[in-house]
């Protein structure tokens, strides 16, 4: 059965199509997990295999959207998965921070410093930053960074041609680039 069935119907409560759907996107999700749990660097304490169920519980249950087709699934799913693992670093941060968080251990979790979780926020508000600039441009870093998405894939997904893609890549790079060195010399 087509993924895009199966997400319309999975979202409206069918378990049935949600039981059809899990062994269709499963191993993508993990593969976008994996790479985006590397993105985030040394020090990140989360599992993959807990990124992609609380990824996919947040994709399953939204009720306001309408998925287009399987890629426009897992570009939202890049997009879950970075909010994700921020606020599973700001948290963390704050806790370093005398925040009241819960701690809870994780199995063969790797150990977190305070430089890897400034890391990922001060990447998460160069990306909010770029996305007012250029929001075309933030959303190919997205697909790309935390997607694992193609060129070809990102602009069937945006309706524009690859070699755009490649162009706003190269730009939100340098821009980032250049965002970064400015906060981090500020």
């Amino acid at each position: 059965m087509d993924v895009t069935i199966l997400l319309e119907e999975a979202r409206s409560g069918n378990e049935e199509s949600l039981h059809q759907l899990v062994p269709l996107v499963y191993d993508e999700l993990r593969r976008i997990a994996s790479q985006n749990l590397r993105s985030a660097g040394p020090g990140q304490t989360m599992f993959t295999t807990d990124l992609v169920h609380e990824s996919f519980l947040k994709l399953i249950g939204s009720r306001n959207v309408s998925w287009q087709n399987r890629l426009h699934f897992f570009s939202i799913a890049a997009t879950v998965m970075r909010q994700i693992i921020v606020d599973h670093a700001r948290a963390r941060h704050a806790g370093k921070r005398g925040g009241n968080s819960v701690r809870i251990p994780l199995q063969n979790g790797l150990p977190v410093d305070d430089q890897s979780l400034d890391d990922i926020a001060e990447l998460d508000e160069a990306l909010c930053a770029l996305e007012k600039t250029d929001a075309r441009s933030a959303r190919i870093v997205e697909f790309r960074f935390f997607g694992g998405l193609t060129n070809e894939e990102i602009a069937e997904l945006l309706n524009i041609s690859a070699r755009t893609v490649i162009r706003d890549w190269e730009f939100a790079r340098a821009w980032l680039y250049r965002f970064l060195n400015n906060t981090r010399t500020a």
